[in-house]
């Protein structure tokens, strides 16, 4: 599905979804181009919880949170520059 048939689908709701396929453009706006509904949520709290526990069970997969009241999403990427310390060992 692409964003604007989740939005009839499902009108006012907080989702989990997954990016089925997207892209990026120059600008770095992350473009979802097919979408499949993951979870339906009675809030925010909630969608952000599930998707926190979709990302930890599958972290290579493209999980959001979005509520459908949204016209158009407005995903940035955002550079890390810095180091990540999550797999250092310590000594």
């Amino acid at each position: 599905m692409n964003w604007s048939e989740i939005r009839h689908s499902y009108p006012n709701q907080w989702l989990v979804v997954e990016a089925l396929q997207a892209h990026t453009t120059p600008d770095s706006q992350r473009q979802l181009d097919r979408l499949a509904i993951i979870e339906r949520c009675s809030d925010g709290h909630e969608a952000l919880e599930k998707y926190h526990d979709f990302h930890q069970q599958y972290p290579t997969r493209e999980f959001y949170f979005v509520h459908t009241s949204r016209e158009e999403l407005d995903i940035r990427e955002r550079r890390w520059l810095g180091v990540g310390l999550g797999n250092a060992t310590r000594t």
